[in-house]
């Protein structure tokens, strides 16, 4: 099984529709208990865009992030912010951890607000337990 393509994302390459201040849902296509990888979805005024949260300090049975993502991953939320990256072709959200809570995804999507300049409170989260 070779590692999936990771590369980083610039917020203000993403569609304009996330940052236009008319509501954002983002919807967990499975649990938030799931493990290190949860599955969703951006819908708004523009085409879906698949949006995943990725816990980046999985290790077992392999590494998920190399130790120079990870570092990216830490810092950026040790300043208030959430790694943008694609990982495996899919806009993923990269968290320090290795499994979500309803407070570590809510609170991801929060800074993927801001980072695409728009107050938190734009942005709704539907998830599954």
């Amino acid at each position: 099984m070779s590692a999936p393509r990771v590369t980083s994302v610039d917020p203000f390459d993403l569609p304009e529709w996330l940052g236009a201040g008319e509501d954002v849902t983002w919807t967990a296509v499975g649990s938030v208990h799931d493990g290190h990888l949860v599955r969703g979805e951006l819908t708004g005024e523009g085409d879906p865009l698949s949006c995943d949260l990725l816990g980046a300090d999985q290790a077992f049975p392999q590494p998920v992030l190399d130790d120079g993502w990870r570092r990216q991953v830490h810092q950026a939320w040790t300043h208030g912010q959430v790694l943008l990256l694609e990982y495996d072709g899919r806009l993923t959200l990269a968290v320090p951890g290795t499994a979500f809570t309803a407070d570590r995804a809510l609170e991801a999507i929060g800074r993927l607000a801001k980072a695409v300049g728009v107050k938190p409170g734009k942005f709704l989260a539907a998830l599954r337990l």
